[in-house]
């Protein structure tokens, strides 16, 4: 298993991980599709960027880390594929995301996600996220939980 940073060659599979998870658990918003789509544009110029877990040669996981201001990024779109769920990926390329920003100083980052999504929130809270409010003016029509982790 290796971990690596975006590259353009990587954007379908991150196109298709995150449609699978999207698709099974709710529905693919106008958001999703811009993003998705184009992630150089969205996530990777604005001083994001992406990770991805690569096992025997094939993409099979990943998360981005999105700019929402300096020192504050957003951790979206993590999929691990359905064929290597339960052997711990997801907790493996958290905990490599959390060590890229504190490395890079950031101090806090913000995760949107839904209460049906128990695997994952189960990882954040394992790795310290703790709930804050929600926003009115949510990104996601589907995110009924915002959490935080303070880096510094």
């Amino acid at each position: 298993m290796r971990i690596s940073l975006f590259k353009p060659q990587y954007a379908e599979d991150f196109k298709e991980l995150n449609l699978e998870w999207l698709r099974h658990f709710f529905v693919v918003e106008p958001h999703d599709e811009e993003v998705l789509g184009n992630p150089e544009k969205y996530i990777i110029e604005p001083g994001g960027n992406i990770f991805f877990v690569e096992d025997e040669g094939k993409i099979v996981a990943t998360v981005a880390l999105m700019k929402m201001e300096d020192g504050v990024f957003e951790l979206t779109k993590m999929a691990v594929s359905p064929e290597v769920r339960g052997k711990k990926i997801g907790q493996k390329l958290m905990a490599h995301t959390l060590e890229y920003a504190r490395s890079q100083n950031w101090y806090k980052l913000i995760i949107y996600s839904n209460r049906r999504l128990e695997n994952a929130i189960y990882i954040y809270k394992k790795f310290g996220f703790k709930e804050i409010p929600l926003e009115k003016d949510l990104p996601y029509d589907r995110a009924d939980i915002k959490m935080e982790l303070q880096l510094s």
